[in-house]
C-alpha cells in the first residue's frame, strides 16, 4: 500500500492527515469547515484515496489558514505516499460535466509545481465559505504534491456545482495519475530517471 501520514502544527492551525492512494475511497474527515469538509469527501470518494483529516484551526477569524494548510497537509501526505514515483501513469486529465456545469483539470505528477486557475465565482461566499479560498486550497495542495495542475471551469451558472466539478475533476485525475501503469511498473515515468521524492 502506497501511504502517507503528515501533521501540521502551527500557531494557526493543527492538522492530522493521513492517505491511502491504494485505498478503496473510505473518508473520515473534519476540519470544522462544513464545506470543505464536503468536497474533500468528494476528493476521496472519486480518487478511490482512503483520506483521514482532523483539523482545528482558528476559525473565529475566518476560514483561511484551516483552508489553505488544509491542502498542504494533504498535498504532503500524497506526496510521501507517492515516494519515487516508479510505475505511475503519472499524467492524466478528467472533464466533469454537473448539470449545467462543464470543468476540466489536467495535471502532472512532475516534482515541478504549477497552478493555472480559471475558475470564476458570481458569489462571494458559499454557505459560510469565502468562494475565493478554493484556487488557495488548490495552490496550496499542487504546491506541497509536486504537482503541475491545471483547472479551467469552461461553463456553468451554479457555484456550487462549478467547485464541486474541480474537486471530482482534480479527484478522477489523480486517481488515473497516480495508478501503477503494468507495461512499466518498475520504472520512473521520466527521461531523467527520477521523479518526486
Amino acid at each position: 500500500m502506497r501511504e502517507g501520514s503528515v501533521t501540521r502544527k502551527t500557531k494557526e492551525t493543527s492538522i492530522e492527515v493521513r492517505v491511502n492512494l491504494d485505498g478503496s475511497g473510505a473518508y473520515d474527515v473534519s476540519t470544522g469547515i462544513g464545506f470543505l469538509d464536503h468536497m474533500l469527501e468528494q476528493l476521496s470518494r472519486h480518487s478511490l484515496m482512503d483520506l483521514y483529516v482532523r483539523a482545528e484551526g482558528d476559525l473565529h477569524i475566518d476560514f483561511h489558514h484551516t483552508t489553505e494548510d488544509t491542502g498542504i497537509a494533504i498535498g504532503q501526505a500524497v506526496n510521501e505516499a507517492l515516494g519515487d514515483c516508479a510505475g505511475i501513469t503519472r499524467f492524466a486529465s478528467a472533464y466533469i460535466p454537473m448539470d449545467e456545469t462543464l470543468s476540466r483539470i489536467a495535471l502532472d505528477i512532475s516534482a515541478r509545481p504549477y497552478l493555472i486557475w480559471r475558475v470564476d465565482f458570481s458569489k462571494p461566499k458559499l454557505g459560510d465559505m469565502d468562494t475565493e479560498l478554493f484556487k488557495e486550497w488548490f495552490q496550496a495542495f499542487a504546491q506541497a504534491a509536486g504537482i503541475t495542475l491545471h483547472v479551467e471551469n469552461l461553463y456553468g451558472e451554479n457555484n456550487h456545482h462549478i467547485v464541486e466539478s474541480c474537486f471530482k475533476g482534480l479527484a478522477r485525475a489523480l486517481r488515473t495519475a497516480t495508478a501503477i501503469d503494468p507495461r512499466a511498473a518498475d520504472a520512473v515515468p521520466s527521461t531523467k530517471g527520477t521523479l518526486g521524492g
